[in-house]
């Protein structure tokens, strides 16, 4: 998604330096003129707003607070914003240590999966100082369509994790509806004709229900990192007393989904435990 983004923006006019760990993926975007840096460090130094699409949020501490942290070695008035889905506590953590360096922090965590990274029509969800948002708002509407401040540090990521909430229970349903639908002898393209419209109709139903009839499992998000986002959410729901019943049992079946071999899979493959 981070590399759709990238392009987003280069087609946008903004300058765009880049960083990855495998160079030879952002070799699209350096034939479009991107600059390439051997590292986050040397990449900060060079840019007044970084953007970070990481997997996990162990990497997003390791980048910003970690002993090569891109937090010490950024000029001061940098803004960071990072639109990993990670643990809102890390998001206010990240904000705090970058506010005593004299920069800025937003955790801005994205929908939409690749189709929306491409498209240029991701929902973001973003966190941080309500100014802070308003200077890097055009940069954010090169990439989304639907960009909305919901609150200081950590709301985005808590939004974010009210979207992954609903879309664990909807993919259960999803499955199960194609499955049913199979079995008692009806056209599944047909069926999904007929409530994708009505109050069945979610965004999963529409996109990845023809992924699923025509059996392609393509990860547009992966079966591995949804996981982990449904680990983030329990725990965050666990340390306000919550419990999730239908978040709970959707990780258990995306873990056992994992463990037989569709860790890389998109989501959608939940569809194979139904087979």
């Amino acid at each position: 998604m981070g590399k759709s983004m990238a392009h987003n923006l280069l087609r946008s006019g903004y300058r765009v330096h880049v960083y990855s760990r495998t160079k030879s993926k952002a070799e699209d975007l350096l034939n479009e003129g991107a600059t390439w840096h051997d590292s986050p460090g040397e990449l900060v130094t060079q840019c007044n707003v970084l953007i970070s699409m990481v997997g996990y949020p162990k990497d997003v501490e390791e980048i910003y607070l970690g002993s090569d942290g891109i937090i010490q070695t950024a000029n001061a008035g940098t803004i960071f914003i990072d639109m990993t889905t990670s643990s809102p506590n890390l998001s206010k953590q990240i904000e705090a240590e970058a506010k005593k360096q004299g920069c800025y922090s937003l955790d801005a965590p994205v929908s939409g999966g690749d189709i929306g990274a491409r498209s240029g029509t991701l929902s973001i969800m973003v966190g941080g100082d309500s100014q802070v948002f308003e200077k890097v708002e055009p940069i954010f509407s090169a990439l989304g369509t639907n960009v909305v401040h919901q609150g200081p540090a950590g709301a985005g990521q808590h939004t974010k994790i009210c979207n992954q909430i609903a879309i664990a229970s909807t993919m259960m349903g999803v499955c199960e509806s194609i499955k049913y639908a199979e079995r008692s002898g009806l056209d599944p393209n047909t069926v999904l004709k007929s409530i994708e419209s009505g109050s069945a109709g979610s965004w999963s139903l529409s996109n990845l229900g023809p992924r699923i009839i025509s059996e392609n499992f393509e990860p547009g998000f992966y079966v591995k990192h949804f996981i982990k986002d449904m680990g983030i959410a329990i725990q965050s729901a666990e340390e306000m007393g919550l419990k999730l019943y239908g978040l709970e049992l959707a990780k258990a079946l995306y873990s056992d989904l994992a463990n037989k071999g569709e860790e890389n899979s998109g989501t959608h493959a939940l569809f194979k435990l139904y087979e």
